[in-house]
């Protein structure tokens, strides 16, 4: 399996201001909807559908997670659309869905995460070691470190959008 290590952050900014000012150079925009099919306190196994927003490619995959926190074993593959769409519709769960902004930003590649069914705006980046993670001095536009909080993590958000 593959190590996952990423941080994350509540956004301060809109990504257009980003954009306007300079902070950030986008390199693509995704649509994602995504749906869990298992889950438990250290492990998710979810669906995606990926949509190139400009040019409307789609790309669907199947992902198992394993851990909590800033570093997680992760294990992801591609699947058909059909397979995607089966699988979605056996489930019947309500997705959740985001448009994610790849951006540049100084020597980092950064994750823009802006959610339809809540307001939250979220950064990541990923690192190549833990030590390069925790040595990572984020910009205050950045804003709060939420890695470690659970409420803000994708898994719980989608738990919380199948009781409404």
């Amino acid at each position: 399996m593959a190590l996952e290590i990423e941080r994350k952050f509540l956004l301060k900014q809109t990504p257009a201001w980003l954009v306007e000012n300079n902070m950030i150079r986008p390199i693509k925009e995704q649509r994602i909807e995504q749906t869990y099919l298992a889950m438990d306190e250290t492990q998710e196994l979810r669906i995606r559908r990926i949509t190139d927003v400009r040019t409307g490619q789609m790309e669907y995959t199947h992902t198992f997670k394993l851990g909590n926190g800033m570093t997680r074993e992760e294990v992801e593959y591609s699947i058909s659309g059909s397979i995607y769409e089966q699988v979605a519709r056996a489930f019947g769960a309500v997705p959740l869905t985001k448009n994610r902004i790849t951006a540049e930003w100084r020597d980092k590649v950064v994750e823009i995460d802006v959610y339809d069914q809540l307001e939250l705006t979220v950064v990541e980046v990923e690192f190549d070691s833990e030590e390069e993670a925790n040595s990572f001095e984020p910009p205050e536009w950045f804003g709060k470190d939420i890695g470690a909080e659970k409420q803000y993590s994708n898994k719980t958000v989608w738990k919380q959008l199948q009781q409404k």
